[in-house]
């Protein structure tokens, strides 16, 4: 694989640790903890991610001159297309349906983890281009005689060069709360309007009224005793929506010894008895929502929990948003604004691939029209108020 007047050559690896964390982080930069090895590693060595749950690590590494790593994609072997939140089961019954097999196929993902954020790492200074991680990707796709690789919550100049390489771009929408050099949560509220400013208001003060005790952990404050609660809420979450519980307990222990103060807990107490959990990660810019749960009934604790302690977080330590996850039209209202997100995909099948071709325009004009009209729903003070 050329690059330049160097060679690229490409290797997959079916574990983590048989790349270096120096190696990999040197890529994959320290902004978006979920592509950091420690979090990626965790994800393996806890049995999350594994042969279990339908995803076997098939890392893709470029060196160049067959030395140096330079380029980066976490990447998976998926059975299914459980726990990307891109969906795709169409794409499946349709190869299915003409008696070819859709998978496996290559996942270029974070594990159960619907955040944006890099997915072609490459170390700084290195010049490789996207075209030729794109071309590493297809190479890769072909050799195994897969269907497809795709390449999900990627970041936006990844998603263009992904295209201008030929794979099928794709958009979705998240919900993400932007700061506006807030001083206080306050100070969020007096830009919104005064009709929506006394809804949370009458929110926050009815959660906080309810006798509950509320603390945001990170680093050393997090002990076994909240991992121990906090599994208990992640498994109650996952039954009530009849899910599967991919992340074992050992997942969060190590989560909190290897990432540390990158890992904030919102926690919510009835005297003594753990009620309910919000888990967050922090990059150098955002403050990630991931998992909740709760054990009870509790007036407004998942928006307290979820979104506005997450803001006050963000706001008291400098960073200039908060992504909340997948889904979720009633977070407009909390100051949570649509955003778009990103993925790109490389189909063999001509067929498929036309037939994805098209369904993807007009999914794009969709979701396009959608967040504008979504957009219109914002709860900040437009001209007087």
């Amino acid at each position: 694989m050329p690059d330049g007047s160097a060679t690229l050559t490409l290797t997959l690896h079916a574990r983590i640790a048989e790349i270096g964390a120096a190696d990999w982080d040197a890529c994959a930069g320290s902004g978006n903890p979920f592509v950091s090895h420690a979090f990626l590693s965790t994800m393996e060595d806890s049995g999350s991610a594994s042969s279990r749950t339908g995803w076997l690590p098939q890392h893709a590494v470029l060196r160049r001159d067959g030395g140096e790593i330079v380029g980066i994609v976490p990447m998976y072997a998926k059975s299914h297309s459980y726990g990307e939140y891109v969906f795709d089961h169409g794409w499946a019954n349709a190869l299915e349906r003409i008696g070819e097999d859709y998978y496996p196929k290559l996942q270029a993902a974070v594990p159960f983890s619907p955040v944006p954020g890099p997915r072609l790492l490459r170390r700084p200074g290195s010049g490789v281009p996207v075209a030729a991680m794109a071309s590493a990707l297809e190479q890769a796709c072909a050799s195994h005689k897969l269907s497809s690789v795709h390449v999900t919550f990627c970041q936006q100049d990844e998603w263009e060069g992904l295209g201008d390489a030929g794979w099928l771009q794709r958009i979705g929408m998240q919900f993400h709360w932007e700061n506006q050099g807030y001083a206080d949560f306050e100070g969020f509220l007096s830009a919104l309007s005064s009709r929506k400013r006394k809804v949370l208001r009458r929110e926050r003060r009815d959660a906080n009224a309810a006798g509950l005790t509320f603390h945001s952990l990170s680093g050393a404050d997090i002990t076994e005793r909240h991992w121990d609660a906090f599994y208990a809420f992640y498994q109650s979450t996952v039954d009530r929506k009849w899910g599967s519980a991919y992340l074992t307990r050992s997942f969060f222990s190590l989560l909190g010894e290897r990432l540390g103060d990158k890992v904030v807990l919102m926690y919510a107490e009835n005297g003594n008895r753990p009620v309910a959990g919000a888990l967050n990660l922090v990059g150098d810019e955002a403050l990630y929502g991931r998992n909740w749960g709760c054990r009870g009934d509790w007036p407004f604790l998942h928006f307290e929990l979820c979104y506005y302690r997450a803001i006050d977080w963000a706001i008291e330590h400098g960073l200039t948003r908060v992504e909340a996850g997948a889904q979720g039209r009633h977070k407009i209202q909390r100051g949570y604004l649509p955003k778009p997100t990103y993925s790109a995909h490389w189909i063999t099948h001509p067929g498929l691939r036309r037939a994805v071709a098209n369904f993807l325009v007009d999914e794009r004009a969709g979701v396009e029209a959608e967040m504008a009209a979504l957009a219109e729903e914002s709860p900040f003070r437009k001209g007087e108020d």
